[in-house]
């Protein structure tokens, strides 16, 4: 169960350095906004989030609208006078928890209150994830009246005794209902699943890969399940409760995935992440893998400009009795030197087909490319294009290729 801090950091004074500001980018700006409830905490989270339980006195949903807007409020007068100011958010992402168990006028405010306190691009990408039994018709409806224009289901599995495992509460059947009634609203669709479940055979994994095709999503995000130590599920697997499945069992997990979704028209773009096209793919999850500009909204939230990140107090009491003393709700922030920026540009990108330039690496890295090239973990077109193209099997090997090339940026 996530914790209360004992005790409060400084207050920030929630500027932007000089350093930020020179360095901030002029192209994509995203937002995120987090929305920390959840109904039923699932064994294998860590994310930071909480149930009516777990918030205790002072953290309610029925104040979280008011104590957004004066977030967003504070974030418009730390970007006035900067000359950042008029850069309008290009993607918003609502994140969780599960931001649909608020009411859709709540996230149509929030969302109201960005357009009004930093702008929306024209065309802007505008993104809630959603349980499949925390919303309807008329809630998706009124989400694409208030200007978002796509959904992620958190589908997770299609056979029943995964999900159990997962403490995922939503029927399988419901995800046909609600991704009918998302295209009849106007909004793209993306589902999520996790594979490696404890107790998920290949065959189950098949099941759930050919029910998401049945729904025609225009994207899928599939990731291999982390366990956390501290979580409950960490816990069950610590005392061999639950069998982990190995390092061969992903793989071929992965492979099937990729074989059966480029099948059917969804073609890789990021290690994780398959869509139809360049028009369906998430463009603020582009973002976060460009290492692009956003701003963090709510308890835990992260944010990075120029090179500087900061972050909010973590538990939503602390972050509410910011706001309400006037106070920034970021408790630390760090920047960031060229060679960590380097870096990350490196372990994100390289990540994304096509992304990463070689002309980012030293001489010293072409014999490494060269044997990459070898061994069938990049693709030849790497050097038609001079830029990273991992295979299927480089995928499965993503990290280790960053680790090799990592000693060898300009």
């Amino acid at each position: 169960m996530p914790a209360q801090p004992d005790g409060d950091v400084p207050p920030l004074d929630g500027g932007l350095p000089a350093a930020a500001i020179a360095r901030a980018g002029r192209d994509t700006f995203s937002a995120y906004v987090h929305v920390p409830y959840c109904r039923v905490r699932c064994g294998y989270c860590d994310f930071n989030t909480y149930t009516a339980d777990e918030l205790g006195p002072g953290a309610n949903r029925a104040d979280y609208r008011d104590q957004l807007s004066h977030e967003i409020a504070l974030s418009r007068d730390v970007v006035a006078g900067t000359g950042l100011e008029g850069r309008a958010f290009d993607t918003v992402f609502f994140g969780g928890g599960t931001p649909t168990l608020l009411p859709a006028q709540t996230l149509a405010g929030v969302l109201g209150d960005l357009r009004a306190g930093i702008g929306l691009a024209a065309g802007a990408e505008v993104t809630t994830e959603a349980n499949p039994d925390s919303v309807d018709a008329e809630y998706l409806q009124m989400l694409a009246d208030a200007g978002f224009t796509r959904v992620s289901f958190g589908m997770q599995s299609a056979v029943p005794h995964v999900l159990r495992t997962l403490d995922r509460t939503h029927d399988p059947a419901r995800i046909g209902e609600v991704v009918q009634a998302a295209r009849a609203a106007g909004l793209g669709v993306s589902l999520d699943l996790i594979y490696g479940t404890p107790g998920e055979s290949l065959s189950d994994w098949r099941t759930s890969l050919e029910s998401v095709l049945e729904h025609r999503p225009d994207h899928v995000s599939a990731y291999s399940l982390i366990v956390e130590p501290g979580t409950r599920m960490g816990m069950q697997v610590r005392r061999g409760e639950l069998p982990m499945p190995d390092e061969d069992d992903l793989a071929e997990k992965y492979e099937l995935a990729d074989e059966i979704l480029a099948e059917a028209g969804l073609g890789w773009y990021e290690v994780s992440n398959f869509s139809t096209g360049d028009g369906t793919r998430c463009e603020h999850n582009l973002a976060y893998w460009r290492n692009a500009d956003w701003w963090g909204y709510g308890p835990g939230a992260h944010s990075h400009v120029g090179g500087v990140r900061w972050w909010n107090a973590k538990h939503p009491r602390a972050w509410a009795d910011r706001l309400g003393r006037g106070a920034s709700p970021a408790v630390g922030r760090e920047l960031l030197d060229d060679d960590t920026r380097a870096l990350e540009d490196l372990m994100l990108a390289a990540r994304i087909d096509g992304e990463f330039p070689l002309d980012r690496l030293q001489e010293s890295a072409r014999p490494h490319i060269s044997r990459m090239l070898a061994d069938g973990l990049l693709a030849p077109r790497t050097l038609v294009e001079k830029r990273i193209h991992l295979t299927l099997r480089g995928r499965l090997l993503a990290d280790g290729i960053v680790r090799t090339l990592s000693d060898h940026l300009v």
